[in-house]
């Protein structure tokens, strides 16, 4: 489902796949080649959701933000980079995930929280509200901790990583438009 609110329509660049059982409302962008999968919700309402080119959502995933408190107040809006993988069953929330960064199956990010370029956030790790997790490391746990910059050879399957779902999801638009 795709749904406005309050006057603001996502905006889906036409080469994204969406599942058709994913939930994107509001004031959400995203943007060329990325995929938003199975029973993802993304729910851009009490403020925006900002999703680079290339990034993956894998299925049961929940993005959402934090409502501005007053004028001056930005609240917590979900900003995804580039070549963003976001595993199953993950949460965002009101955060800012850096170009590379991987985040791992059942993680939560919490608010405020800002996840480098390039790291990677273990499986069931909870980075908690305000964080900020330097480029290029492995954090985990709950609550996530440094446990050590990442190997050349990690780096570089973060980077293919992203790039598979892009393939994977170039198969489900072509199986549809054969149908």
């Amino acid at each position: 489902m795709i749904r406005p609110f309050k006057g603001m329509s996502p905006q889906i660049d036409p080469s994204a796949f969406i599942a058709d059982t994913a939930v994107v409302i509001g004031d959400v962008t995203i943007g060329p080649e990325s995929s938003i999968w199975y029973n993802v919700v993304a729910r851009g309402d009490v403020n925006f959701i900002r999703i680079g080119a290339r990034s993956n959502i894998q299925d049961l995933s929940m993005l959402h933000v934090t409502h501005k408190k007053h004028a001056d107040d930005p609240g917590a809006p979900l900003v995804i980079g580039d070549d963003v993988t976001v595993g199953h069953s993950v949460t965002l929330h009101g955060c800012t995930i850096g170009n590379g960064a991987f985040i791992g199956m059942q993680a939560m990010v919490m608010d405020k929280a800002v996840v480098g370029e390039g790291a990677l956030v273990g499986a069931r790790a909870l980075v908690t509200e305000g964080t900020v997790i330097p480029p290029h490391t492995l954090w985990v746990g709950a609550p996530a901790k440094y446990k050590r910059d990442l190997t050349p050879d990690e780096i570089a399957w973060l980077k293919r990583s992203a790039g598979n779902y892009v393939r994977y999801s170039r198969e489900y638009l072509e199986e549809d438009a054969d149908r």
